[in-house]
């Protein structure tokens, strides 16, 4: 059973801007909050942005604000990760998460980049930025 399907990744220039998208089931779409992480190689896996489904309160790491946008689109299920201003060091497999995510005490839902919080996982898509 697929619950997220990440696409969009490629090849692209130092400079270039590239979107990705992700495909959630119905079920999964229902979670508080979808996010995007990277892993590049050699790399642990890292918290790029994240998103509440109902509200749309968005959390972004510091590598990526001001140069990548969250966003999604309820009624197809969709997240969207736009990236620009690409540069080598975003080269990494993207992926596409979802959760429940609560505070450091499980007592409420809060947006966070917290990787144990996010319990859904796409397969990952590549991005290269060449230099």
């Amino acid at each position: 059973q697929v619950q997220l399907v990440e696409s969009g990744g490629g090849l692209v220039q130092a400079g270039d801007s590239l979107r990705l998208s992700c495909v959630a089931d119905a079920r999964t779409a229902n979670k508080y909050a979808a996010g995007w992480f990277r892993q590049a190689p050699g790399k642990e896996r890292e918290f790029v942005a994240a998103i509440t489904w109902v509200s749309q309160r968005k959390l972004y790491a510091d590598s990526v604000k001001d140069r990548f946008t969250i966003s999604r689109d309820r009624a197809e299920r969709t997240v969207y990760l736009q990236m620009s201003s690409l540069n080598a060091g975003d080269t990494a497999v993207y992926y596409c998460a979802a959760g429940d995510t609560l505070d450091p005490s499980n007592s409420y839902y809060l947006l966070t980049g917290e990787i144990g919080q996010y319990d859904t996982w796409g397969q990952g898509t590549q991005v290269t930025v060449s230099s």
